[in-house]
């Protein structure tokens, strides 16, 4: 014959099941969406508004490119041969992380910049308020420059113009209105900034000339060798932590439920081991049903008459001992020494006794009539029975 589950224990695996909907419910609604055609330029991305072709280009070029995903408080402390790539980045810099990368192009560092956002990075550039049209569009060079070698027709999805010029900054495409391509000194490094990502990510790579324009910008020309690239990853979301690889992951669902697991077989372990406790069972031969049972004797025997006999002779016995009397005593003078020993003159206790033995000695008593006297009798004898508690508070 199969065992039988308790019902315990059945109710441990219903709880148990229903975490376990309800985490799997709460995974499928939570997961974050699948990125679709993200515009953010990151090399990990194959989308067309990602950059992944062009990292993986530069790298077998074999320039000394790698992804940045620290802070950039971490740059290196000789950044006179470091370029530093700011493809639109969507997550804002810390006040220590936009004086970072200040200090780290005034000691001689580069920094490709390109987006509309430059100022949240560098306060002192003066971006153009007014958008441009979206649509892609070509740029030409403004004036001769490294950046113009092979690279006379540049196309571009601008997100704005640069704005005011001061004495650092040259524009090198586009026109004073509408420059695209700025030449920024500061310090002892510069910052180039492009209106739009568009000659490095996978779409536009292949725009015009947009390759060797953004080969380029990658190579120090006065030391007629590439830059040490940081292509950054960091201001993307992608932290180099050990908590932000995991975060990414469903580990922390994991651990959810093995947690819940856990939580489970400790909690029926210690059901199961702990001490064993037997139940209060309530006794069958409680006084209410002692008293319940006894009526329906009385009542199924239509023996009302002998309830009155019991409360009766319970009654003289209370008196009798009561007033020191012998327990022969007959009623009338029984009930005449209650009146007037005890002050019960008004109770009628002679005359209720001589009501209760003439219905005790009768075959076919009326219930009512049994009733009223078992009640009287018993609310007499209740007076009885609290009377020597009440003397001795007296005293």
């Amino acid at each position: 014959m199969p065992a039988r589950i308790a019902s315990s224990d059945r109710k441990i695996l219903l709880i148990g099941g229903g975490l376990l909907a309800l985490m799997l419910t709460a995974s499928a609604i939570l997961a974050p969406p699948a990125e679709v055609n993200s515009p953010i330029p990151s090399t990990y991305s194959g989308q067309s508004g990602g950059a992944e072709a062009a990292y993986l280009l530069l790298s077998q070029l074999h320039y000394p490119v790698r992804r940045w995903e620290s802070s950039p408080t971490e740059l290196g402390a000789n950044p006179a041969n470091a370029l530093l790539i700011l493809a639109e980045p969507s997550q804002l810099p810390s006040k220590g992380e936009r004086r970072a990368l200040e200090d780290f192009v005034k000691r001689g560092g580069h920094v490709l910049f390109t987006g509309a956002n430059i100022r949240t990075f560098f306060p002192q550039a003066h971006v153009s308020n007014n958008p441009p049209d979206p649509a892609w569009e070509t740029f030409h060079p403004s004036i001769p420059s490294r950046l113009a070698r092979g690279a006379q027709r540049v196309t571009l999805q601008p997100e704005a113009y640069w704005g005011a010029f001061d004495s650092s900054q040259l524009p090198l495409y586009g026109d004073v209105d509408t420059a695209a391509v700025v030449i920024w000194k500061l310090g002892e490094g510069e910052i180039l900034w492009w209106a739009g990502s568009t000659p490095l990510t996978n779409a536009g790579i292949t725009r015009d000339d947009n390759l060797p324009f953004l080969l380029n910008a990658m190579r120090n020309w006065p030391a007629e060798k590439p830059y040490e690239i940081y292509w950054d990853e960091y201001f993307h979301g992608q932290r180099g932590s050990l908590w932000s690889y995991v975060a990414e992951t469903s580990f922390v669902w994991g651990l959810l439920q093995i947690g819940v697991i856990a939580f489970a077989l400790l909690f029926t372990y210690s059901r199961r081991s702990g001490p064993i406790y037997t139940p209060a069972e309530v006794s069958r031969l409680s006084p209410l049903e002692y008293v319940e049972t006894l009526g329906g004797l009385y009542e199924r025997a239509g023996a009302t008459s002998s309830a009155v006999a019991i409360s009766h002779q319970r009654f003289r016995s209370l008196l009798t001992r009561q007033l020191g009397l012998p327990s022969t005593t007959p009623d009338p003078e029984l009930g005449k020494a209650a009146e007037q020993r005890l002050g019960w003159k008004e109770a009628g206790i002679a005359d209720l006794l001589q009501r209760a033995a003439e219905a005790s000695r009768e075959a076919k008593l009326p219930r009512s009539e049994g009733l009223d006297l078992v009640q009287k009798l018993e609310r007499n004898a209740a007076k009885l029975a609290v009377r020597p508690s009440i003397r001795k508070e007296k005293r």
